[in-house]
């Protein structure tokens, strides 16, 4: 039984089958996600460690986890100043949705294409912006120095399109932290042999994903705070962009 393998085999779906079981009672005991967001999460969490692997999954879960501590820190002073997604920091099916749909369809390509050692790096950078923007969100929020990303002007704390210093670190660490995950994934699961270079790789997807982020605030600045987008619109288009930045350099290695 192999359980280094990607794709569809006993290892793999047993481990997966395991770490799904592994979120939905974490989840539902720290409150990560509501009852709709715990089945959509599962979901996802079966095709990408069923047609990925089950490290790939790991990833997932590493943003979950960090994200839910990024969304409860502090989180009566967001509550107070009505910058918290819920009354309890739950997050639903819509946001697993919006975050996850992309590397589930990274998978699905991956499981199709038989190409797991590079597409993993793909997988990593829609997972490292949707951590870098939750992060930013999260953590930056709470900064007053707040300016316009598309004019640099003062607004106000929670605005779309606003940045801060902390969130900016806030952004480079979680996309950080998901870089780091794949790095891991990568030599774990892979064929390191090739010519891919996993430390170059990980910088680039550290930068990639922390770029996604500021993808997403001149999304929400030009077009969500018209009304032309949603913020899960907006998320996913932040994503696809990471997504083809990664897909661009591997593609010209």
């Amino acid at each position: 039984m192999d359980m280094f393998t990607s794709g569809p085999n006993v290892g793999n779906l047993l481990v997966t089958c395991g770490l799904v079981i592994f979120l939905l009672i974490a989840s539902t005991k720290a409150k990560m996600l509501d009852k709709s967001g715990s089945q959509a999460a599962a979901l996802l969490g079966l095709v990408v460690g069923g047609l990925g692997h089950w490290t790939w999954l790991l990833i997932l879960l590493g943003f979950l986890l960090s994200s839910h501590k990024a969304t409860k820190w502090r989180f009566e002073e967001k509550k107070e100043l009505g910058l918290s997604e819920s009354s309890d920091g739950h997050r639903g099916w819509t946001n697993v949705v919006a975050n996850g749909a992309i590397p589930g369809l990274i998978c699905i390509y991956a499981y199709l294409a038989n190409d797991w050692s590079s597409t993993v790096w793909i997988f990593g950078a829609a997972v490292a912006v949707a951590a870098s923007d939750t992060f930013a969100s999260e953590i930056g929020c709470l900064d007053p120095r707040v300016r316009m990303i598309t004019n640099f002007k003062p607004c106000v704390q929670g605005e779309n399109g606003g940045f801060s210093p902390n969130g900016q670190l806030a952004a480079a660490v979680g996309s950080f932290v998901v870089a780091i995950l794949t790095y891991g994934t990568w030599l774990l699961t892979s064929d390191t042999s090739t010519d891919l270079n996993g430390p170059l790789l990980l910088g680039v997807l550290a930068l990639t994903g922390w770029i996604g982020c500021q993808v997403d605030s001149y999304l929400g600045a030009l077009l969500e705070n018209r009304g032309y987008l949603t913020k899960g619109s907006v998320n996913a288009l932040a994503i696809t962009s990471g997504v083809a930045i990664m897909g661009l350099f591997l593609s010209s290695l």
